[in-house]
């Protein structure tokens, strides 16, 4: 079994790391109905529901909004490898899912923000994104493909600082290694990675669960309003307040989401 800080190194490497099995099948099954309750919700709202391409959909919500939260960022592996990776006062920033419907096409080779100077310089991550899907994924249902080893391609003609110019495609596409996930697995990558959802041929949607983690020093919180209410955060273990940096309130307000990926909407790339 691979150590934690070898899951480190390995992200260090390639970008992504991943724990199969984390947790079980009738988990996730929870967590997908949650997310198709939150949908539903947000679709039919102006900022609640952001577009990633056609058929494609990103949603933020709150922590509450998922039962097995706490479950999720008390898990050891996933606090360990936030541990080595981010420090030991990581900053659990935001809770969201993305769903690929029938008909998503291939989205443009890309990574989820700029880099951040301390990455450019440093070359040191200060961020993670934690995937859980909740469904078990086929090739025909649009995979995750990502382009290992390239959290630190920099280049000026990336357009908005996150989009490689076709002239790289080749590159990305030699590199591409598709991901399938089962139902209660888990991968943790760096979100600068080069990566891309693909065409989801079937007639299913595949919605992804998509937790966001920062060093101290990160600034991803700040595209992020996730919040908890008082009772909700009187009712988490020390490990989740540690760690859960967000305001507590009366009331939940439904999310208007802050943080859009400009190009994604230009749908096959």
């Amino acid at each position: 079994m691979r150590t934690f800080i070898n899951e480190a190194d390995t992200i260090y490497r390639d970008g992504i790391t991943a724990r199969k099995g984390a947790f079980s099948p009738k988990w996730a099954d929870t967590m997908r109905e949650d997310i198709e309750v939150a949908f539903a919700e947000a679709i039919n709202r102006e900022g609640g529901a952001v577009g990633r391409g056609p058929k494609r959909y990103y949603v933020e919500i709150h922590p509450e909004q998922l039962r097995g939260f706490v479950d999720l960022v008390t898990h050891p592996w996933l606090v360990a490898v936030c541990t080595s990776v981010l420090g030991p006062a990581y900053e659990i920033v935001e809770l969201g899912f993305d769903i690929p419907f029938a008909g998503a096409v291939n989205q443009p080779w890309h990574r989820d923000f700029p880099m951040p100077a301390v990455t450019r310089d440093e070359r040191r991550l200060d961020s993670l994104a934690f995937n859980l899907t909740g469904v078990d994924t086929t090739d025909d249902m649009g995979p995750f493909e990502i382009a290992p080893g390239t959290q630190f391609d920099d280049s000026p003609e990336f357009g908005h600082a996150m989009f490689p110019p076709r002239t790289h495609y080749d590159r990305y596409n030699q590199l591409a290694v598709r991901k399938y996930p089962q139902r209660g697995d888990i991968s943790a990558r760096s979100a600068l990675t080069i990566h891309r959802g693909t065409a989801n041929k079937s007639q299913k949607s595949r919605p992804v669960l998509v937790l966001g983690v920062d060093a101290p020093d990160g600034t991803n919180r700040d595209k992020h309003a996730m919040a908890v209410t008082r009772a909700y955060w009187d009712s988490l273990p020390p490990l989740v307040q540690d760690h859960l940096h967000c305001p507590i309130v009366d009331e939940l307000t439904p999310i208007t989401q802050k943080h859009t990926i400009e190009g994604l909407v230009m749908g096959d790339a």
